[in-house]
């Protein structure tokens, strides 16, 4: 039997009968508001901003709100288990927290705090390569507790086989590599504010402590943080990479592989040509291509071109327990969740992080078993109707 994970309302209602209530919503689509009151306006738009006018985050939503849940009766749901096993690792609830860079402008505890809530619940924790915080000191902060770590595929391959080094050598599993963002997007938000924490040395920790970045620098990173600031720039992504490219990351990684930001059947199917293990479904949480398809919009067709020959995994407008129960259902191993977890970073702390955590999975295995699941495996299109209003 797994952990009820449902018995967290419990928890909650019966540390009222003391008086006491949540710190944060739990409601989680309410946190976003909440931050935005809070923190200043160029944190708040760094993460929460999207591209363009915002119309991909909101298909986003939108994609999922698309598809209901159509609830069976008389099944015994009493005994659940949500966990699974993703990558040849077995996890306790199929949810990842999602690589997001720069996490000292939501709280000085940064990425530390975030992977320590991961930990303390048994769920994955993404580093981005983009962290405040250097990948060892992260992984330190998390003991033996599953990590994975994003790469930025940097224009210098020294730089990228010194990552994957390190990357290992501290402990993370499998290597997330996002392929929808070789440049920034358009992003208005963080336009119209000026903000890039990055040229202020924000969020470069990787790279600044890096001995490979290092050896590219005329003077040590202290000395003269503007050119250590402009070597990041021009190296941190790539434009020119292609499909053949792939070749180094697997030559220099043995763990599993996962692309992240497939959208399109034939992209996936050249991940699996290319012998990677899993694909991404995402949009960047609509943070790259203003006016793209919604992401849970794209995941059934991927399902359909790779499913039975890689790991699909679904990013992208999760908020809520029931937008996990919906993208199982539509074929995903697994969800990695992102802005949700940064607000309650923001807000709270470690704290604020795990109460994330619980609440979504709360939520999730109580919509499991009000529509007559006791556990993710059973799920499968048939449990969805799609509104073509």
């Amino acid at each position: 039997m797994g952990k009820h994970w449902a018995d967290f309302q419990y928890e909650i209602y019966l540390n009222g009968m003391s008086g006491a209530v949540p710190r944060l919503p739990t409601d989680l689509t309410r946190l976003e508001e909440l931050t935005e009151q809070r923190l200043g306006p160029g944190p708040v738009g760094y993460v929460a901003g999207s591209a363009g006018d915002g119309s991909t985050a909101r298909a986003n939503r939108a994609a999922l709100r698309r598809h209901r849940i159509v609830p069976r009766m008389l099944r015994d749901v009493h005994e659940r288990d949500l966990s699974v096993e993703v990558l040849g690792r077995a996890l306790p609830a199929p949810l990842v927290l999602a690589p997001i860079g720069v996490l000292s402008i939501m709280h000085p505890d940064a990425e530390c705090a975030a992977a320590r809530a991961a930990a303390a619940q048994g769920v994955p924790f993404t580093l981005s390569s983009a962290s405040s915080t250097p990948m060892e000191q992260v992984a330190e902060a998390m003991g033996d507790a599953e990590r994975w770590f994003q790469l930025y595929w940097p224009k210098d391959p020294e730089v990228a086989r010194s990552f994957l080094s390190r990357a290992k050598a501290a402990g993370f599993s499998t290597l997330v590599v996002t392929l929808d963002t070789p440049m920034l997007a358009w992003r208005p938000r963080d336009l119209d504010q000026a903000y890039l924490p990055f040229l202020h040395g924000v969020g470069t920790a990787n790279y600044f402590s890096d001995p490979a970045f290092q050896a590219g620098l005329a003077k040590p990173v202290h000395e003269d943080p503007n050119a250590a600031v402009m070597h990041f720039v021009g190296m941190f992504s790539d434009p020119a990479k292609t499909w053949p490219d792939l070749a180094f990351l697997r030559e220099h990684w043995d763990g599993p592989i996962v692309l992240k930001g497939i959208l399109h059947p034939d992209d996936a199917r050249a991940a699996a040509d290319a012998g990677m293990d899993g694909v991404v479904v995402s949009n960047h949480g609509g943070r790259q291509v203003a006016g793209s398809i919604g992401a849970a919009a794209a995941l059934p067709r991927v399902v359909e071109a790779v499913g039975d020959r890689l790991t699909v995994l679904f990013d992208s407008g999760i908020r809520t327990g029931d937008d996990i129960f919906k993208v199982l259902a539509l074929g995903a191993k697994a969800v990695l969740v992102g802005r949700p977890y940064a607000y309650g970073l923001g807000l709270d702390g470690q704290a604020g992080v795990e109460h994330v955590i619980r609440c979504l999975l709360a939520e999730l295995d109580l919509t499991l078993a009000l529509s007559g699941h006791a556990g993710p495996t059973t799920l499968g299109p048939a449990d969805l109707i799609e509104e073509t209003a």
